[in-house]
């Protein structure tokens, strides 16, 4: 809980977090080690001196250090984790569904767990995804549109099997579809997290809400251009937020843009962790 000077409290909830593995003995390969180097990058670029890591923590981090650094600290009431695979660059993958999980049972009512999927695994993958619903009650899911795999860099919402696992989604009640549409981070492709195919889902799949992750920069106009007419998109404000401290004026276009065409309740607080740390960016807001 967030208390303002006026004594008026606010309730917190950090809509994207994370809990990574980058470390060296999980890299696969040398794009393991240029994805979260990028990242990073991102963090000691846009963060306050007095909130930089080591590289060696930040490529791998513990349980406690996420509770202390979002909940006690950070003035988290809530928060959604958003995994993803990156199977190809790590061998274990980047996020690990069973440790977010024990960490919401540790901590009950303060941690919601998606999950993920990738329609270019098919039927075996269709399948896979309602054991996990099952197992984790997973009521959302994180999408990498740009995630590699078997020499595929990418794919689209609009691919026949993305819109089946979509269809699956609907039909077993995973119905929060958070998607990275945003910056690209090395070795991934840029044009790969373009946000033009949520337009085209987003219109076929009313019964489900698509939270467009780190707002589609660079591609803000066409997202808000997307999300004042399609009701059920959502804009995920992480990546954004840090540049509050560096570009002041840019994070004012940013939210200005987005308060004028989609209004503040369909805009999303998120502080990306562990690339940025909750507090600082809640006071900075």
């Amino acid at each position: 809980m967030y208390r303002m000077p006026d004594g008026d409290e606010i309730f917190i909830v950090d809509a994207h977090i994370a809990l990574w593995d980058g470390s060296k003995e999980n890299q696969l390969n040398v794009q393991g080690d240029q994805f979260i180097s990028c990242f990073y990058d991102y963090h000691k670029n846009l963060s306050p001196k007095e909130y930089l890591w080591p590289k060696e923590k930040f490529l791998k981090y513990s349980a406690d250090t996420l509770v202390e650094d979002v909940f006690v600290k950070g003035y988290v009431d809530m928060a959604i984790f958003q995994p993803v695979y990156l199977k190809e660059f790590y061998k274990n993958g980047f996020g690990d569904f069973a440790a977010n999980q024990l960490l919401s049972e540790q901590y009950p009512g303060r941690l919601i767990c998606n999950g993920t999927f990738d329609p270019r695994h098919g039927e075996r993958g269709l399948e896979q995804l309602e054991r996990d619903r099952e197992k984790y009650g997973w009521t959302g899911v994180k999408l990498y549109t740009a995630d590699w795999y078997r020499g595929s860099k990418g794919y689209k919402l609009t691919d026949d099997w993305s819109y089946r696992y979509l269809e699956k989604c609907q039909e077993i009640g995973i119905t929060n579809i958070h998607v990275h549409k945003g910056p690209t981070i090395i070795p991934l492709n840029r044009d790969a997290f373009d946000v033009a195919d949520i337009d085209d889902v987003a219109s076929a799949f009313q019964g489900l809400n698509f939270i467009v992750e780190h707002v589609g920069l660079p591609r803000l106009e066409d997202f808000c251009w997307i999300a004042t007419q399609e009701r059920n998109v959502y804009g995920g404000l992480a990546v954004a937020m840090p540049f509050i401290h560096t570009r002041p004026r840019y994070f004012a276009e940013i939210i200005s843009e987005l308060l004028y065409w989609i209004g503040p309740d369909r805009i999303l607080f998120g502080s990306d962790y562990a690339i940025w740390e909750p507090s600082w960016l809640i006071e900075k807001f």
